[in-house]
Order: structure tokens, then sequence, then C-alpha cells
């Protein structure tokens, strides 16, 4: 009874501090999500080809768009639901494995953590992937560690499932096999552990092997050109981002070395406890490490990827809190102290300004006038906020259908794109009267615009502003608007946009 009261009181609390910006605007990847979504179900799969995931979260959506509508706060509301899915599964998870205490705090540790906080109001995979890798988490070790061999089945399916939604899925399942080493270490029963491992990791991988094709096409020719190789800051993005700051960091791991010290000692490092611990943490470090080798080819690399690892690094400090007694107790009220009082730290109503941007320019445009985004991947969040009816184009060409980023050698597509050759043919093609919206990114400042990509369309989106500024000085094109007059301070990608007339 108590446990079930604590239950719906944490589900209660978080669900009110997830939803403080509930309605809050989309930025890049949450309208390029919703786009693709907004397709035809058959068509979903190939046109993320283009894209570089997996279909499974674009089909949920889908189908939830079609019950709740594809407004920002009811496509938020998917994550949300996820993400508080993940306290009475965290509760089971921590319960199950080692203990009543543990499954509360672990349902507590979910109910506030920062990670989630964030992205339970955004549109994207990612609070799924936290859910189905706590879920997968759990079974493994109740399958392979404890020898409760019906949750391999279960793990088996949660792996699957984890990679038909984020290309990390195969990071996990990397990891998933190397924490089957210390497993391997402590076991009685190595042949057995043995065989169940090739049957179940073969299993998932043979329901995943329809998708097969596409992620070698995709590993081929989309990828992340916006990114960097990873340096050494994991511990940083883990305590920063996961986990809320370095207050809440230290707190947890004071709580782990109290409560965990024990574990290593010859007394106890054969423990159930104890052989936990290492698996879990094969589990979050060996997935982390797999994902940072392969990063160094093809960036994959940040903090909001990092779902997986998520449930081993809570039940890992959900362990250590329980064990510490007082001490425990003391950091899990801490860390609510720290998480609590600012919510909106972790949750971006102001991701971007381009619903502001649209609601200035929006009622001047007509059908047929032609909006050109500098920053290809803008184009949906243009396309989701925009009045209907409106053609498109980007700084590689003209678009057939501007709901979706086509990320297929796309650094090379813009690299050869001639800016001249490209914008004179648009503008050349508007009648007298129509209109052109030039949307650019604001890139004054930024920190993040030394990639191979963003540091081309940084050039490429002032070659473009001269092209029409010169079309405006010989009279071709006439300003006629520009947006927004008040600056929000997007905290991602701020765009400016101006408004040019066609005169003769």
């Amino acid at each position: 009874m108590i446990a079930s009261a604590t239950l719906v009181i944490l589900l209660a609390v978080s669900a009110y501090v997830r939803t403080r910006a509930l309605g809050g605007q989309f930025w890049i990847d949450e309208a390029i999500t919703t786009g693709i979504s907004l397709h035809p179900m058959s068509a979903i799969p190939g046109i993320l080809r283009h894209d570089g995931n997996p279909p499974l979260y674009y089909l949920l959506l889908h189908f939830w768009m079609r019950m709740f509508g594809a407004s920002e706060s009811a496509t938020h509301a998917l994550s949300l639901v996820f993400g508080l899915l993940t306290i009475p599964v965290a509760m089971w998870a921590g319960w199950s494995l080692f203990g009543r205490r543990v499954g509360l705090i672990a349902a507590i540790l979910y109910a506030f953590n920062a990670w989630l906080t964030t992205y339970a109001e955004e549109t994207r995979m990612y609070e799924l992937m936290a859910l189905l890798g706590l879920i997968a988490t759990a079974a493994f070790l109740h399958g392979f560690l404890y020898r409760r061999r019906r949750y391999l089945f279960l793990f088996a399916v949660a792996l699957a499932l984890m990679l038909y939604t984020h290309s990390w899925g195969i990071f996990f399942f990397a990891g998933s096999l190397i924490a089957l080493i210390p497993v391997f270490v402590v076991t009685d029963d190595r042949r057995g552990l043995l065989r169940d491992a090739m049957l179940t990791f073969f299993g998932a991988g043979v329901l995943f092997i329809p998708w097969l094709p596409n992620v070698i096409y995709q590993a081929t020719h989309t990828g992340a050109p916006w990114s960097h190789a990873p340096g050494l800051g994991t511990p940083l993005l883990i305590s920063r981002d996961l986990l809320g700051g370095d207050r809440v960091t230290i707190a947890l791991i004071l709580g782990c070395v109290a409560g965990l010290a024990a574990l290593f000692t010859r007394r106890l490092r054969r423990s159930h406890d104890a052989v936990g611990l290492w698996t879990l943490i094969a589990i979050a470090a060996g997935t982390l490490a797999i994902a940072w080798l392969g990063s160094q080819i093809t960036p994959a690399y940040v903090s909001r990827y990092f779902a997986p690892v998520l449930p081993a690094i809570l039940l890992i400090a959900a362990l250590g809190c329980a064990r510490a007694g007082i001490v425990g107790i003391a950091v899990v009220v801490a860390t609510i102290a720290f998480l609590v009082p600012h919510p909106s730290q972790f949750a971006y109503p102001v991701k971007s300004d381009m619903r502001d941007v649209a609601g200035e320019v929006g009622p001047q445009l007509h059908r047929g006038d032609l909006v050109v985004v500098a920053q290809p991947e803008q184009t949906p969040l243009a396309w989701y906020y925009l009045p209907p009816g409106l053609s498109y184009a980007t700084s590689i060409g003209r678009l057939s259908d501007p709901s979706y980023m086509n990320w297929v050698d796309a650094l090379g597509r813009l690299q050869r794109a001639d800016p001249a050759a490209t914008l004179d043919p648009m503008v050349a093609s508007l009648r007298p009267g129509q209109q052109l919206l030039y949307v650019r990114p604001l890139t004054e400042g930024v920190q993040n615009w030394e990639a191979p990509w963003t540091r081309l369309i940084r050039r490429r989106a002032a070659e473009w502003g001269g092209i029409l500024q010169s079309d405006v000085s010989r009279g071709v094109l006439k300003q006629v608007a520009w947006a927004p007059h008040n600056y929000q301070e997007a905290l991602f990608e701020p765009d400016s946009a101006v408004l040019y007339r066609k005169l003769s």
C-alpha cells in the first residue's frame, strides 16, 4: 500500500514538473520528426532512408497524431507518457533485482531525473529509448546474471525494439555483449550462459534483419556532418546533461561511495549486489566505449543519445543510496532539492524562434510564394509554422517535399551547389508581385558552427544574403518586411527572415 501510494505521488509530481513547457516551440529535430510521421505509414520507412533513423518511434507518433493532432503539446505528450512509464518500471527493476528499498529510490531518481525532464517535452524518440533501455537492462540482469531464463525473451524483444528506435541500439547491443564478461566470470553454468546468450542475441538480430539494408545505406550515405568526433568529455556530459549538474552528481557519488565501497572488499565482491553492480557498470561503460570509438569515424556522440546508459547509471545510484543508510536518504533528499525547484532549467519553452518569425511574416505570404531556407535542415521547421501552399527551396536547390530533411550525401550536395547558379533561376522564376522569404540562421557569437556542415552553412547563408541584396540594389527585388522584431534568445539555432517582393 505504501509503495503504491508513493508511486502515485511520484507520477503526479513528475507529470507536473515535466509539463512546464509542454506547448513550447519545436526546434529542428522535432519538426523533422513530426513532418516524417505525418506521411502515410507505408511511406515512412522509405523517407527514413534519407534521414538516418529507424522507424519505430515515427510509426508510433504517426498513430498518436491521428488521435491527438500534430500540435507541439500533443506530440510532446507522447514523450511524456514514455517518460512517466519509466517510473513504475524503475520501481519494478530495482525492487526485483536488489530489494524494495532500491526499487523505491530508483523510482524517485527516475521521477526527478533532469535528462528525462528535458526530453519528456521533446518530440523525439529519446524517452522511448530510455524506457526500452530500462526494460532491457533489468531483463538482462534477471536472465543472464540471476539465471531467471523467462526474462531472456523479454530482453531479446526489448533489444530488438531498441534497434528499431535509435541507432544507439546497436551500441547497447555491443555493450550488453561486453557485460556478459562479469557474468561469465562468476557463473557456474558457463556453457548454459553461452548457449542462452547466443540464442538471445541471435534472436534480437533476426528480428532486426528487415531493417538492416536501410542501416547499411544510412551508414554509407547519411551521418552527422554537423557534429565533431568526441573528445574526453563524457564524464562532463553525464554530470551536466544526464544527472542535472555538478551538485546532483557529487551528491550521488557520495551516496555510491558510502553504500558501494564494501562491495569491493574480498568478503563481498562475489555477493548478489556486487556482481549486479559490476554488470551494470559493464553495460554502461561498454555501450559508451563502443559509441565513442564508432563516433571517431562517424560522429554520433551527443548527450541526448545517451538513453541506453541512463538505466544502468540510475540503478547503480539507487543501489548505492539504498545501502548507504541515512547518508543515502540525505543524498536522495538533496537530489530532489537540487532538481525540483528549477524544472525550467531542464525544460526549454523557446528552442527556436521560427514560430515567432512565422507569426510576423506568415500573414503577408500568399499561395505560391517562395520560401528559401539557408540552413536546409530548418526547412521542415519553417514548413511546420508557415502557412500552407508555399514553395520551398534551400541553399542546395528546390524541394518537392519540405517536410523532411534529405541527409543523403548532403554535405557534398551543398558543396557543389554554386550560390549564384542556384539562386538566380529561382528569382527569375518569380512573377512580378510574387514574394520570396529568405530565412537564415543567426550564427554571430555562436560557438558550435565549426563542424564541416555548419561552417559551410554559415558561409552559404552570407553568400545568398549578399546576392539577394544585390538584386534589391538592381531593382529586381524590394525588401518589404523582416522578422523577428522581438528576439527571445532561442536556446538552439535562432533565425532571422527577410521578405522580398519581385519587381521586374
